[in-house]
C-alpha cells in the first residue's frame, strides 16, 4: 500500500511516495511567497512506474493548496500536463 509523506522547510519542500515502506518516488516544489507553490520536478523510481504515482503525488499537492488556500504554478512537465488534462484541478492554479 502506498504512502505518501510531506516535508517541507518553509523555502522549499516535497510530497514522497513510499510503496511498502520503500522510496517511489517525489514530488518537489518551491515556495513563490506565501501564497504559491511551484512544483518544479516529478519523478517515480523505474520499478515504480506506470502505477499513477506521479499522479498521486501532483494530486497530493492539489489537496494541500486546496486544504490551504493556496496556488500553483506548475513548472515541471509532467504536473503541467496532468493540469492541461485535467480540468477539475484548475481551481488551485496560479
Amino acid at each position: 500500500m502506498a504512502a505518501i509523506e510531506q516535508e517541507d522547510n518553509g523555502k522549499k519542500g516535497r510530497f514522497i511516495i513510499y510503496e511498502n515502506e520503500e522510496f517511489a518516488g517525489e514530488m518537489t516544489y518551491t515556495w513563490a511567497g506565501t501564497k504559491k507553490f511551484i512544483i518544479d520536478h516529478t519523478g517515480v523510481e523505474k520499478k515504480f512506474g506506470g502505477q499513477g504515482f506521479g499522479r498521486r503525488l501532483v494530486m497530493a499537492g492539489v489537496e494541500y493548496a486546496r486544504k490551504n488556500n493556496l496556488k500553483i504554478i506548475p513548472l515541471c512537465p509532467y504536473a503541467k500536463s496532468r493540469f492541461d488534462r485535467d480540468k477539475s484541478i484548475g481551481d488551485v492554479l496560479a
